[in-house]
């Protein structure tokens, strides 16, 4: 895990003394995603320069040092991730003549582009990785990212220069780079909670969209062409249209083994090895499996809340204790969450309002006092139909749908003329009577969801009600529109017979990459902790979409499937209850200690001056949330958080 940056200088108005010292300050800016080596290249004649920040896990010699330069000189590249089948690769290109120095993936990424040339070699590598690849022979610049999006890429121009990078704050240090807010993207972070690629915060800076290559020859005033080298669309489709034939049986068996191999790639490391653990299905399915294939008893780590609707910390303990593991937890409170605040802006770099940004940046912490690398079970609900939204959706749909839209929208209208809180409270008395996989948490802002369903005419409109906070951003955001994304576009949808596959489909390609994966990354770069994720694998990936949704979600249970492969390990009474999800009491907290932090970012003189936002819904609920009457913490969460980060950049 490393962090990479560079920059070409298309017009050589920057002096060549100029181009180190620039490429080695944007470098020095990532240094907590590499803290233990730092590297640089430029080619003085072309104005190209390539700075790298290594974390050393694999190959911990000199010979792992980035920038690397193949064998036959042609290619130079800086690299930020992990090749897992390298070995593999290694072997087949010992076989065809070549030799290796180190034992480093990044050597045989070089080979392998030597060997097979950049679109096919990128289609060989199983792993999370974001490169720069520059072709000394062609003077093409290469920028490639892993299939999913595991890591982060940004690329953009400041004037006539072309600049690339893990994060932003290494556009920041380049002396041309001039940012100007983009006030679309804004409008649509306000809706998703967080920026979709190819979008950022900055107009013309972007993200590298996953499973994909750019090729720039230098050409001015044109966008380099963003070809696909594996589609998300084409394996939901074919999985989808050629489903696993086999038994139950047998489908267990193969994701057991497809998994186990998974786990097994991404346990090799020359550094301490652990897992996040929240004792849910997914993080004890990848914890048993390593375990499973250990030696020693593996090191978990896991956060717990003094709010029992937020706190698995007892699940984890009950699972690690089951299964032997060198277990850690830590309780977090109020005053400690509010501690990593002034941290967020720096993290992430641009407004992101994920809630659980906070305990996956504290149990990232906690866990790198004891490790370098953490595996973590993120991507099983995406694949094998784990949200409870798959079941909200449909499953009203086609109770409701025969209903008058009249009588549905009257339904709706009386549901949310009850306050969450009130709903809660009548719901809390029934609660406590009922067994702990019958209890239903937050019913309030179910109920609340329930209506907003409702109101819908058809299932598509119905989804993207599920995964949006404010409606009509537009309203919020001063002069902005939203961007056109994978919820707008519908040629980018996959043709899927079933509506639940489309929302694991549009999960799969939106939130897993935009939401989930920049969470991860960014938390554990920040304390300088790789972040691994075998459900990623994209054999698994694969696979998951040949398993028919009957094994997937069997009656009111999901996961069907993935259970069965944990229940080889551990006892259904350790896993079964009602899903709870990684998050904070963040609306308590709004009206508690975080009220005063809140209430000075948004203060209406001070949105009037800054004049991004529409004071006027704000304010209104901020007040309604203060009240106690209506849960609005997603809403205000998320323009707490770009104004967190305006006010540091």
């Amino acid at each position: 895990m490393c962090g990479i940056t560079g920059f070409w200088d298309i017009s050589r108005q920057m002096s060549n003394d100029y181009l180190p010292i620039i490429v080695q300050r944007m470098s020095k800016s990532l240094i907590h995603r590499g803290p233990d080596d730092a590297g640089s290249w430029v080619d003085e004649e072309v104005g190209i320069a390539l700075g790298h920040r290594r974390l050393s896990i694999v190959d911990l010699s000199p010979e792992g040092h980035q920038p690397m330069i193949s064998t036959d000189g042609r290619y130079v590249i800086v690299f930020n991730g992990e090749v897992y089948n390298f070995p593999e690769l290694r072997k087949q290109l010992q076989t065809l003549g070549y030799s290796f120095r180190g034992h480093s993936d990044t050597e045989v990424m070089l080979s392998s582009f030597c060997e097979w040339g950049v679109l096919e070699a990128t289609k060989r590598f199983n792993g999370m990785f974001a490169f720069a690849l520059w072709d000394k022979a062609e003077r093409i610049l290469h920028l490639g990212r892993d299939r999913i999006g595991e890591k982060p890429l940004y690329y953009g121009w400041c004037g006539h220069t072309f600049i690339f990078a893990s994060e932003l704050k290494a556009f920041k240090v380049h002396p041309d780079f001039q940012p100007e807010i983009n006030r679309d993207a804004l409008a649509t972070f306000l809706r998703f909670s967080h920026i979709p690629a190819p979008y950022s915060i900055y107009k013309g800076i972007y993200k590298l969209p996953p499973a994909t290559l750019l090729s720039y020859n230098g050409a001015r005033n044109v966008h380099p062409e963003v070809v696909p080298y594996w589609s998300a669309k084409k394996a939901a489709e074919s999985g989808v249209s050629h489903p696993f034939t086999g038994s139950e049986t047998q489908a267990i068996e193969e994701l057991d083994r497809l998994l186990k191999d998974a786990i097994a790639m991404r346990m090799v490391a020359d550094v301490p090895l652990g897992a996040f653990l929240s004792g849910g299905i997914d993080s004890s399915t990848v914890v048993a499996l390593m375990q499973v294939q250990s030696q020693q008893p593996v090191k978990t780590f896991s956060i717990g809340f003094h709010e029992q609707d937020y706190n698995e910390a007892q699940y984890a303990k009950a699972v690690a204790q089951h299964l032997g593991t060198d277990h850690t937890e830590l309780y977090v409170t109020a005053n400690e969450a509010l501690a990593v605040i002034p941290k967020v802006p720096s993290l992430y770099d641009e407004p992101f309002a994920d809630p659980s940004q906070f305990p996956t940046f504290l149990v990232s912490q906690l866990a790198r006092n004891d490790v370098t690398v953490s595996l973590s079970g993120d991507g099983g609900d995406e694949l094998f139909a784990g949200y409870d939204r798959y079941f909200w959706g449909r499953t009203i749909w086609q109770k409701t749908n025969w209903i008058p839209h009249t009588v549905r929208h009257s339904t709706a209208k009386a549901l949310t003329s009850i306050s969450p809180q009130t709903w809660n409270q009548s719901f809390a008395a029934v609660n406590t009577m009922l067994p702990a996989k019958l209890k239903v948490a937050a019913c309030g802002d179910k109920l609340h969801k329930l209506a907003s369903i409702l109101s819908f005419t058809n299932l598509d409109t119905i989804y993207a009600s599920l995964v949006s906070h404010w409606q009509a951003p537009e309203e919020v955001v001063i002069g902005s529109s939203e961007l056109s994304t994978v919820l707008s576009d519908r040629n980018l949808w996959a043709s899927l017979p079933d509506f639940v596959e489309g929302m694991m489909y549009l999960d799969l390609i939106s939130y897993l990459p935009d939401n989930i994966l920049v969470k991860v990354d960014r938390a554990s770069m920040g304390v300088s902790l790789e972040g691994r994720i075998p459900f990623l694998d994209h054999r698994v990936v694969e696979f998951a979409w040949q398993i028919p949704l009957s094994m997937k979600i069997r009656g009111n249970q999901s996961k069907w499937l993935l259970r069965q492969v944990l229940y080889k390990y551990i006892p259904k009474e350790l896993i079964e209850r009602p899903k709870m999800g990684f998050s904070i009491p963040i609306g308590s907290w709004l009206r508690g200690s975080l009220r005063e932090w809140a209430e000075d970012l948004l203060d209406e003189s001070r949105l009037r001056r800054e004049g991004y936002f529409n004071p006027r819904p704000i304010r209104q609920k901020w007040h309604e949330h203060q009240s106690g009457n209506f849960n609005w913490e997603y809403y205000l969460w998320n323009v707490l958080m770009f104004q967190a980060w305006l006010a540091e950049n």
